[in-house]
C-alpha cells in the first residue's frame, strides 16, 4: 500500500513537471511569435526610411524573446547601412551567439567580418570570415572577402614594417647627428686645451726671457762663452758698441792687423800731445773736439 502511494506520487510529480514544461514551451513560443511580429513591423518601418520607429520595434522584438535572432541581425544591418559600425557589430555578435543553426551563424560572422573590414582591422576580419566559412563552406562571397582581407592584411603589415624601418632610420640619423655634434664639441674642447697649453708655454718662455718679454736667441757656440766671460771681467767699461762687438777677438788678429792697431794708437797719442802743446801756448782752456 505504501509502495503504491509512492508510485502514484511520482506519477503526479512527473505529470506536473511535464505540464509546467509544456506551459514554459508555450510561453516561449508565444513570446517568439510576438517578437517575430514586432520584427515584421520594424522591417516595414525600415522600408519607409523611418529608422527611429524601426529601431524601437527591433528593440522591443529583442526584449520579447531571446530566441529571435532575426531582430538583432536586421537591426545590425540597419546600423551598418547608416555607418554606425560599432552598434552594428554588437548586434551581429548577439545574433551569432543566439543562433542555433549554421545558416544564422554564417550570416552573423560574415557581417562581423564586413565591420572589421570597414575599420581596417584586417586580422580580425580574416578570423571572422573563417568562422563564417566553417558554418557554410560553399559561400563564394565569404571566400572572396576572406581572400581580400588576407591581401589587405599583407599590405598593412608591409606598410607597418616600412614605417618602423623609417622610424628606426630617423632615430639612427638623430643618434648619428648627436654623436657627430658630441665629437665636434670634444674636438673644440681639445683645441681650447691645446691653445691654453701653448699660451702657458709662451707665458713661461716670456717670463724666462725677462721683464721686457724679449726672446733670447739660443747660445750654442763656444765663442759666446768666451765673450760672456770677457764682459764679466770688464763690468766698468759698460756696453760695447755694435762696431766693437763685431770686431774679432785679439787672439784671432793677424800680424798685419796688430801692426795697424799699434800705428793707429801711436797716431792718436801724437795728436793728444800736439793738442796739449797748443793749450800751453795759448795759455787758456779750450774745448776739445773729437775728430775720431
Amino acid at each position: 500500500m505504501h509502495k503504491l502511494r509512492l508510485i502514484l506520487g511520482l506519477l503526479c510529480c512527473t505529470v506536473w513537471a511535464y505540464g509546467q514544461e509544456g506551459e514554459a514551451v508555450k510561453e516561449a513560443e508565444k513570446a517568439l511569435q510576438a517578437s517575430t511580429n514586432l520584427t515584421w513591423d520594424a522591417n516595414k518601418e525600415l522600408t519607409t526610411n523611418d529608422f527611429i520607429a524601426a529601431e524601437g520595434e527591433y528593440r522591443k522584438a529583442i526584449s520579447k524573446s531571446s530566441d529571435n535572432t532575426v531582430a538583432p541581425f536586421n537591426l545590425g544591418t540597419a546600423y551598418y547601412n547608416r555607418e554606425s559600425f560599432e552598434e552594428a557589430f554588437g548586434r551581429f555578435k548577439q545574433a551569432g551567439e543566439k543562433s542555433k543553426e549554421k545558416p544564422g551563424k554564417h550570416k552573423a560572422f560574415h557581417n562581423m567580418g564586413n565591420v572589421f573590414m570597414k575599420n581596417k582591422e584586417y586580422q580580425k576580419a580574416v578570423e571572422a570570415y573563417k568562422e563564417a566559412l566553417r558554418n557554410n563552406p560553399t559561400d563564394e562571397e565569404t571566400r572572396y572577402n576572406l581572400a581580400l582581407a588576407k591581401k589587405l592584411l599583407e599590405n598593412q603589415q608591409d606598410e607597418q614594417n616600412n614605417d618602423q624601418n623609417d622610424d628606426n632610420k630617423d632615430q639612427q640619423d638623430q643618434q648619428d647627428q648627436k654623436d657627430k655634434n658630441q665629437d665636434q664639441n670634444n674636438d673644440g674642447e681639445n683645441d681650447k686645451d691645446q691653445e691654453g697649453e701653448q699660451d702657458q708655454d709662451e707665458n713661461k718662455d716670456q717670463g724666462d726671457d725677462g721683464e721686457n718679454g724679449e726672446n733670447k736667441p739660443e747660445e750654442n757656440t763656444e765663442g759666446d762663452g768666451d765673450e760672456k766671460k770677457e764682459q764679466e771681467q770688464k763690468p766698468s767699461e759698460g756696453d760695447q758698441s755694435e762696431e766693437k762687438q763685431q770686431q774679432p777677438r785679439p787672439n784671432q788678429l793677424s800680424k798685419q792687423q796688430i801692426q795697424n792697431l799699434l800705428e793707429a794708437m801711436q797716431n792718436e797719442e801724437k795728436k793728444v800731445q800736439e793738442k796739449m802743446e797748443a793749450k800751453k801756448v795759448k795759455g787758456k782752456k779750450i774745448k776739445n773736439e773729437k775728430d775720431w
